[in-house]
């Protein structure tokens, strides 16, 4: 059987509220913090969802997990959510933010600014708005606030001008953040994944036409130097040790998790893509 945490870290009864926590990255960041033993809470819109893997997850332990429905573009949703996560255990140690969501792939001239506004408010002000409530709480308890950007902020992405400036802001909210909770022992740190086996990147092929699915398909596996893609149980990895003690040193970064896809020459987009 393969261990989840494999990195060996615990988070013995650490409080954890991950956003859009049932499925994708917060998922696999959800058994990665149970496996550790924190107590996580996870949100999502999904009611059945949510709750199918809370059970799940507490059955397997050793830690446990609350699922609370939530719509993060709702900002009395969100300040419904850390409160009643303090209310039940007193505290919280970390925020993830992670919900989020990839609009269809389209050129700028197919989106209007309706469209922009509402990716703005789920990816971006659901940050903005959930480190604020939790911020109080986190300061007692010097936490860490993790926020789950993309890689995409720093290189782009084609026919994304909507989802890459949203993961753009997240970058500079984390910085911003980082600067000003320092003098409060909060560290605010993003997380920047490259090409994940997540729910959006099987969406996001699903949206292309279907006769070039496949080639694509292929086309994102083999643009990692390791040769795969990488799984969302690696993300949470990472934000595991970023949650804990032994990342004590780091704030205000931007971490890479991508299998070097970004690094050296590659083939960039056929013509028939245009």
């Amino acid at each position: 059987m393969v261990t989840i945490n494999r990195c060996g870290l615990v988070y013995p009864d650490k409080v954890t509220i991950i956003t859009g926590g049932s499925k994708g990255i917060g998922e696999g960041c959800a058994r990665v913090f149970v496996d550790a033993g924190a107590k996580v809470v996870i949100c999502a819109r999904g009611v059945e969802t949510g709750e199918v893997l809370a059970k799940e997850l507490n059955q397997s332990g050793p830690g446990t997990c609350e699922f609370l429905p939530c719509d993060v573009s709702k900002k009395e949703d969100i300040k419904r959510l850390i409160e009643t996560t303090v209310d039940h255990y007193g505290r919280i140690d970390c925020l993830i933010n992670n919900a989020g969501y990839h609009p269809s792939f389209n050129f700028i001239d197919d989106f209007d600014e309706e469209q922009f506004l509402d990716v703005l408010k789920s990816n971006l002000v659901s940050y903005f708005n959930a480190s604020k409530y939790a911020l109080p709480h986190l300061r007692k308890t010097r936490g860490s606030i993790i926020n789950m950007g993309s890689l995409v902020a720093q290189i782009g992405e084609f026919r994304s001008t909507l989802y890459t400036s949203t993961k753009g802001g997240i970058s500079s909210l984390t910085k911003a953040l980082a600067i000003e909770e320092a003098r409060n022992g909060v560290r605010v740190n993003v997380v920047l994944p490259g090409n994940i086996l997540s729910d959006s990147r099987r969406r996001g092929i699903a949206a292309l036409p279907e006769e070039i699915r496949e080639e694509i398909d292929q086309i994102v596996d083999r643009a990692q130097v390791t040769g795969r893609s990488g799984t969302n149980e690696e993300v949470g990895q990472l934000c595991l040790f970023l949650a804990t003690d032994a990342a004590s040193y780091i704030t205000g970064t931007e971490i890479i998790i991508s299998g070097g896809s970004e690094i050296g020459y590659g083939v960039k987009y056929p013509l028939k893509w245009v």
